[in-house]
């Protein structure tokens, strides 16, 4: 009787998250590994099974009738295997909920959030990104991110929109008396591409105002403190606004924008359920203000 061949536990789990997430680039990336490390991975169980387990199909890799039949065997293998850690008290084997959110809205509701979501999961792991507001819809669709909240101009269709918010202008009470023609108005705004910073400029073209770029940032606690320092005005959110300064009259309008939520195709109950804390979050918080709309 030959030698029982022992299948390696962290390729059958590339295997699966790679199905489960549509690539096995989305996989490389949940489970913190490169590309090459996955290859490997999949080649060593080839060599295991000693037939071919994936062909190719475009760009990517998909099954072999063989793949398949290991693909069912390997979700047993590892449900059970996560059931027997648990069952001796192991660290939760479940990967980490990903979560993305524009610096606006982690300095408000973050706090909340994740006390909410931690008394009800207190074994699930958590990853934050509280970034660039641009990146975040991508970093969905990439498999970077499990769950991510991004601003989007009103009327998006391509996300669940949360609620509309207004969007104004703010700076020092003192700056902003009148934005007339003749005026050069100083903006402080958040590197390109920004929704905000289009917003404000495209405001003021169409009405025929000068502008000038006095500072720009990727970080809004630097955005808050230019804006302080009476540099320039800026265009955002009402949304954790400091106290020190206001939300100004004298320029031209300004339209909403919506709050939208992206989720991965194929996100755990996990990840759908800090979605729904997040929806219920900013609701709360945004929802009953003038001009707000859920």
């Amino acid at each position: 009787m030959g030698q029982p061949l022992n299948f390696d536990m962290d390729a059958l789990r590339t295997l699966v998250v790679g199905v489960e997430l549509g690539g096995f680039s989305h996989a490389a990336t949940r489970l913190h590994r490169s590309p090459s490390a996955v290859s490997m991975q999949l080649r060593k169980l080839e060599a295991q099974a000693g037939q071919r387990l994936f062909k190719r199909r475009g760009r990517g890799l998909a099954l072999t009738d063989a793949g398949n039949v290991l693909l069912q065997y390997a979700r047993r293998v590892l449900a059970l295997n996560d059931e027997l850690g648990s069952a001796l008290g192991a660290a939760d084997t479940r990967a980490a909920i990903r979560l993305g959110i524009p610096q606006d809205l982690a300095d408000v509701i973050l706090e909340e959030l994740l006390v909410r979501y931690t008394t009800s999961r207190p074994n699930v792991q958590l990853e934050i990104k509280a970034g660039r507001n641009f990146e975040l819809a991508a970093d969905v669709a990439s498999g970077k991110l499990d769950v991510a909240v991004a601003f989007a101009a009103a009327g998006t269709r391509s996300a669940d929109k949360i609620a509309t918010v207004p969007v104004a202008w703010i700076g020092c009470p003192t700056m902003l008396p009148n934005a007339g023609p003749g005026s050069i108005v100083p903006l402080t705004v958040f590197d390109g591409p920004c929704l905000f910073r289009d917003m404000a400029i495209d405001a003021l073209s169409r009405a025929g105002i000068a502008w000038r770029l006095t500072m720009t940032t990727p970080s809004l606690a630097s955005l808050w403190c230019g804006i302080q320092a009476g540099l320039g005005v800026t265009v955002r959110t009402a949304l954790g606004v400091p106290r020190r300064l206001s939300v100004l009259t004298g320029a031209p309008a300004l339209g909403p924008v919506d709050i939208v939520l992206h989720r991965a195709s194929g996100s755990s109950e996990d990840a759908h359920a800090l979605a729904e804390l997040l929806q219920d979050s900013i609701r709360r918080h945004y929802g009953e203000g003038p001009g707000y709309r859920v």
